[in-house]
């Protein structure tokens, strides 16, 4: 199951822009879009790691906005199926 998470982060500075980008990285989320002051990210994750992804955010950002798509799931394919 994942979850597709839209989080934005108003009113970043230039070393809020590089931490941002940093825990893009290490979280396996996507930049969308960016411009002066605010960054966008796609995050299509587990609700465990949105939820810890929402955290940290949180703690270090003064401004964010949260928009949670929901669970989503299909049954995989095994290979052994084939």
């Amino acid at each position: 199951m994942k979850e597709l998470l839209f989080v934005k982060i108003r009113k970043c500075s230039e070393g809020d822009k590089e931490e941002l980008f940093r825990i893009a990285e290490v979280f396996g989320v996507s930049i969308i879009d960016y411009d002066k002051e605010s960054v966008l990210m796609e995050c299509v994750q587990t609700e465990s790691k949105n939820n810890d992804l929402i955290n940290l955010l949180s703690s270090e950002f003064k401004t964010i906005e949260v928009v949670r798509g929901g669970s989503v799931a299909i049954e995989s394919i095994s290979m052994t199926d084939r």
